[in-house]
């Protein structure tokens, strides 16, 4: 098989998902709190005191893999989900192992600022909480496997 053919025949990959936010820093620190995850080499805050304005931020995992991405804008129109005057348009799903741990990071969720949008914890087959992160951005925990 020739390269040309590794290249047509190949599909593409994931590279990482990008959020959009009126603050790039304060979206990126949720989700890497959340989630357990670092900056990208550079991308790190600045600890020489010089202004923050990071307008596009990667964050990676332990073994430096593109996770999310966070893109600075100027204008971005909060969901209203479960109205659909603003529909979420895209969401992340997170699973979990247990009920417990769901609760758990409902919790760190919500002290890293974000908002309970539902509570589907009653429902036995696939409980869940949809939550929406400090811009907006609709999200659910569920107890499922990853």
């Amino acid at each position: 098989m020739s390269t040309s053919e590794n290249v047509e025949s190949a599909y593409p990959r994931r590279m990482h998902t990008a959020l959009d936010a009126l603050d790039a820093r304060e979206l990126a620190e949720f989700y890497r709190q959340l989630l357990g995850l670092r900056y990208r080499p550079g991308d790190e805050p600045p600890t020489d005191g010089t202004a923050d304005d990071a307008g596009w931020l990667v964050l990676v995992d332990d073994d430096g893999n593109r996770q999310l991405a966070v893109n600075r804008t100027d204008v971005l129109p909060r969901s209203t989900w479960p109205s659909p005057e603003v529909p979420m348009q895209m969401h992340l799903d997170y699973a979990v192992p247990t009920v417990e741990a769901l609760h758990l990071h409902r919790r760190r969720a919500e002290e890293l600022g974000a908002q309970v949008l539902m509570d589907r914890t009653g429902v036995e087959s696939e409980p869940l909480y949809v939550l929406a992160d400090p811009a907006g951005h609709p999200f659910c925990l569920l107890v499922g496997v990853p």
